[in-house]
């Protein structure tokens, strides 16, 4: 799910975050790429005549025909993919978990009833709802990933927290994901449609995460509790609460706990929160993920020449796919990937850290901002309501 409309925010209050560009813009680069996240995009997206592709046997083969040309995309524009899978989820995730499989089954439901009594587009919208990434489909990914010469490595739970380790780590340039939580476990830059087919014609959009706060004048630990306050995997969001509340609650009170005391005391008794609503625990995921080190050996990856017969085999033979173009696109893989990629000029300097004087001169400058656009603000609503006061026919 992510942080429900995070995206939003970031455009209206931080937009200068946000660039967008081509997939081209990033040659050179290496990427580590949330893979779950990109086989259920698949799953959903590589259809035919709005059902799944699959072979002779009548397995899905949806996930593979994504996995494997939207990789080679990537590659043929010099660009260095490792892909991340997920680990066993957090015990705090399960609620989230549950829900999802519930809205699944009730998918199920209808979509046989759609395919009974409802239109081609209510069979198709229901027939997405459906979609559920299985071990088979991660299995089968991973053994196309080796026999492509593509590195992954799997996660002890999150993707988006390993991708995010080794993108601080500088062994990658970012972490490739559509979950907008990918910024509350510290990436420094988030790639967003880098796994979308071609044919989308969807910008690249990279966000970049000091930027970010910069933006919204908050620190680290303030931007977690407001995409918790968003609403997030680990817990249930607190009815009533929008973007521009939650933005405002955490500004004013600059803290959940000031929050949540705000909340019960508020004698408008405007938000209810949820009776089991551990937002300290989910903050404690967001802060301290269970991740390994960039050190780690299990961290450490390479590319490799492409087994153009072992691919042959795994997807002609056994998923029916086109030899001629299986071939093709091998012959492709041997080249891009074989041959050292030209150095971008950045990768020759290391990004200089702020100091302690330069993170408070900013954040000052930052609360200076924000209390003019407040006295802004009551300045409009006076002016307003004294326009409204005026008797009318008067000047």
């Amino acid at each position: 799910m992510g942080i429900k409309q995070l995206a939003q925010i970031i455009h209206e209050n931080a937009p200068d975050a946000i660039k967008t560009g081509e997939i081209k813009n990033h040659f050179g680069r290496k990427v580590a790429i949330d893979a779950s996240m990109s086989i259920y995009s698949f799953l959903v997206a590589v259809r035919s005549d709005g059902q799944q592709l699959m072979n002779e046997s009548g397995e899905t083969t949806s996930h593979l025909m994504g996995m494997f040309y939207r990789t080679l995309r990537i590659v043929d524009n010099g660009i260095k993919p490792l892909y991340v899978f997920d680990g066993a989820p957090p015990k705090l995730k399960s609620g989230e978990l549950a829900k999802r499989f519930a809205r699944k089954a009730e998918a199920t439901e209808q979509h046989e009833e759609a395919k009974e009594t409802g239109t081609a587009e209510e069979v198709e919208k229901f027939s997405r709802r459906t979609v559920k990434v299985t071990r088979e489909h991660n299995n089968d990914c991973k053994k196309l990933l080796t026999l492509m010469g593509v590195p992954y490595i799997v996660a002890p739970t999150e993707a988006e927290a390993q991708c995010a380790v080794l993108a601080r780590a500088g062994k990658v340039y970012a972490a490739a994901s559509e979950d907008m939580d990918t910024l509350c476990f510290d990436s420094p830059i988030l790639l967003r449609h880098l796994t979308f087919s071609e044919q989308r014609k969807e910008p690249i959009l990279e966000i970049q995460l000091d930027k970010v706060l910069e933006g919204l004048g908050m620190e680290r630990k303030q931007f977690i509790d407001l995409c918790i306050l968003l609403g997030c995997d680990y817990v249930d969001p607190i009815p009533k609460v929008g973007p521009s509340s939650a933005l405002k609650l955490i500004r004013d009170y600059g803290t959940l706990e000031a929050v949540v005391e705000h909340i019960k005391t508020d004698p408008k008794k405007r938000y209810t929160i949820p009776e089991d609503w551990p937002y300290q625990d989910a903050r404690e995921l967001f802060v301290n993920p269970d991740v390994r080190p960039a050190d780690h050996p299990e961290c450490d990856f390479h590319w490799n020449a492409p087994d153009v017969d072992g691919l042959v085999k795994f997807l002609v033979t056994e998923k029916g796919f086109s030899e001629d173009r299986v071939r093709s696109a091998a012959a492709r893989l041997q080249k891009n990937l074989k041959t050292s990629q030209q150095s971008r000029l950045e990768g020759f300097f290391k990004p200089v850290q702020k100091t302690e004087e330069e993170v408070k001169s900013l954040k000052r400058k930052n609360e200076e901002k924000r209390e003019e656009q407040k006295k802004k603000q009551k300045m409009e609503k006076k002016e307003k309501a004294a326009a409204k006061a005026k008797p009318r026919g008067t000047a």
